[in-house]
């Protein structure tokens, strides 16, 4: 069994502050396998019958199971699954819990209770750069067209027809379960066009003709794709410059494996490995940071800058990704710098070993590797 270090040691933190942990993330991230993972837990899944009839009432549950840890694994399938969480947080103390989801709390009808300050969040993403080590790095182009979600990533080819096998899934498990979502036909050919157009600025008017449904449905299904983690939405940063994109976002996919195939990709250009990377970089900092805090800025003459992160009380971080170092050429920070000056800059390449310094067009960059750039965002305040 894969060891999948990180997420353990960060589920024990979020244990030693809260006693529920709620872990959420796409089917197949690998949550099940997490939690069996965790050293001295009772799990219970709860898509078997006799689990839920065990938990059906849940102070009884808890006053037998006593002070344990507990996996409570696809606890959407309870009728109240919020009423569970509250009375174990409010009422056993010594208890830990650890529940399951591919959706925000929040997100579906069945929570009644948010549980606003008795449980911590914890996202599972694909695959970081440690878990790609523990499972036995096969090089970046294997990463980027397998993705990150485990079986895929260990599967000897790409399996086309297991992504099929994860939507169809994917509706009739989470969306129909959990959500008021008709018209399956239009959802998952919104789905599709999405992940196609991965890293583009967004609008829904694009999308409401060849799904056949109105603006207004486009942007529930966006959300709804938000709420389960399929798509990360960058929205722009701006201080509401004339010149400047305010309100369309960025809508980058999940997982690269999904992208590149409905993007067509069977086989990467450089340029393809540039926007996959785009995609890894995020990956990365949403796994590590737990934060969806990560901005994009452009201007209306077309200048643009992937990633910005504010700091409070001070200005704006700009981070570039570029598949190799010698791919950047400056044009675009200097125009954010112009409008924002001070701040660091940084560019996340995949062949820097060890950061470095350099003037462009009369900014100051430094070109740092992925996992350097994580501790630089992350570790600061």
């Amino acid at each position: 069994m894969v060891r999948r270090s990180y997420w353990i040691s960060t589920i024990e933190r979020l244990w030693d502050e809260r006693p529920t942990v709620w872990l959420a993330g796409v089917r197949r991230a690998g949550k099940t396998y997490l939690c069996r993972s965790l050293p001295d837990v009772e799990y219970l899944d709860c898509e078997l019958p006799s689990c839920r009839r065990t938990l059906a009432d849940p102070e009884r549950f808890l006053h037998d199971m006593g002070p344990r840890r507990i996996v409570i694994d696809e606890i959407q399938r309870l009728s109240n699954p919020s009423e569970l969480l509250k009375i174990a947080a409010d009422h056993y103390r010594g208890t830990r819990i650890i529940a399951t989801g591919s959706s925000t709390l929040g997100a579906s009808r069945r929570f009644r209770d948010t549980l606003t300050g008795r449980k911590l969040d914890l996202r599972l993403t694909p695959m970081t750069v440690l878990d790609q080590q523990q499972f036995g790095d096969r090089g970046m182009d294997h990463r980027f067209l397998h993705g990150g979600l485990p079986p895929f990533y260990l599967a000897a080819a790409p399996p086309e027809s297991a992504f099929q096998e994860w939507l169809d899934s994917y509706w009739a498990r989470d969306i129909q379960e959990l959500f008021r979502v008709e018209r399956r036909w239009s959802f998952l050919r919104f789905t599709e066009m999405l992940l196609a157009a991965s890293g583009g600025v967004f609008e829904a008017t694009r999308f409401a003709g060849p799904c056949e449904v109105s603006r207004t449905t486009i942007a529930n299904y966006l959300r709804v794709l938000e709420d389960t983690f399929v798509v990360e939405v960058v929205r722009p940063y701006s201080t509401r410059r004339t010149s400047e994109i305010v309100a369309a976002p960025k809508v980058y996919g999940f997982d690269t494996g999904f992208v590149g195939l409905l993007k067509g990709w069977r086989e990467l250009r450089e340029e393809d490995r540039g926007a996959l990377w785009e995609h890894y970089v995020l990956n990365e900092y949403l796994a590590t940071a737990q934060r969806r805090d990560l901005r994009y800025w452009r201007d209306k003459r077309g200048h643009e800058v992937d990633f910005v992160l504010e700091r409070r009380g001070g200005p704006p971080v700009a981070v570039e990704c570029k598949w190799r170092a010698d791919g950047f050429e400056g044009r675009n920070l200097r125009a954010f710098r112009t409008r924002y000056p001070g701040g660091d800059n940084f560019v996340v390449t995949s062949d820097t070993a060890a950061s470095y310094l350099r003037n462009a067009r009369g900014v100051d960059v430094r070109f740092v590797s992925l996992p350097d750039l994580i501790r630089r965002l992350v570790d600061r305040p």
